[in-house]
C-alpha cells in the first residue's frame, strides 16, 4: 500500500510512544528527561502530510553509481585500458547494486491526527485508508 500526501488515514494498531520527548521548537530535551508515554488507539484517523519513500544506500552502491556514470558520459573518450579498468570495477560492485534495486522501499508518513498528534516517521503499515 501506498499512501499519498492529503489522503485521510486510519491508526490501524494501538500504538504506545515512549522515551524522551522534545519541544516543537527543537530545544534539546534535558538529558534522560521523560514525559511518561502515550497511547493511541487503533482506530484514530487523520490526514496524511508527508510521504517519505527510503532505501539505504551502501558506499559501494555509491561508488556504482558514480562510476557508472563517469563510464556513460566519458568512457568512449577515455584510453582503452582505463575504461577497462573502469568497466571491471563498476562490474565487480553491480552485484550491490542489483541488490540495491530489489531492496523494499521503506516509506514513512507524517499524519496530523484529527486529535492534534502529529505523528512523524511513521511506517505506512500502521495506517489505512479511512
Amino acid at each position: 500500500m501506498t499512501l499519498a500526501e492529503g489522503q485521510r488515514v486510519r491508526l490501524a494498531v494501538d500504538i504506545r510512544l515512549t522515551e524522551w520527548v522534545a519541544t516543537a521548537e527543537d530545544a534539546p530535551a534535558p538529558a534522560g528527561a521523560v514525559a511518561g508515554s502515550v497511547s493511541l488507539g487503533a482506530g484514530a484517523e487523520g490526514t496524511v502530510e508527508q510521504v517519505a519513500e527510503q532505501r539505504h544506500q551502501s558506499h559501494e552502491v555509491r561508488e556504482y553509481e558514480r562510476l557508472k556514470s563517469l563510464l556513460d558520459a566519458f568512457g568512449h573518450e577515455m584510453p582503452t585500458q582505463s575504461r577497462r579498468q573502469l568497466e571491471e570495477r563498476v562490474g565487480s560492485l553491480e552485484p550491490e547494486w542489483v541488490a540495491y534495486q530489489e531492496q523494499r522501499l521503506r516509506v514513512t508518513v507524517r499524519v496530523r491526527l484529527d486529535n492534534g498528534f502529529v505523528l512523524d516517521d511513521a511506517h505506512e503499515d500502521v495506517f489505512t485508508p479511512a
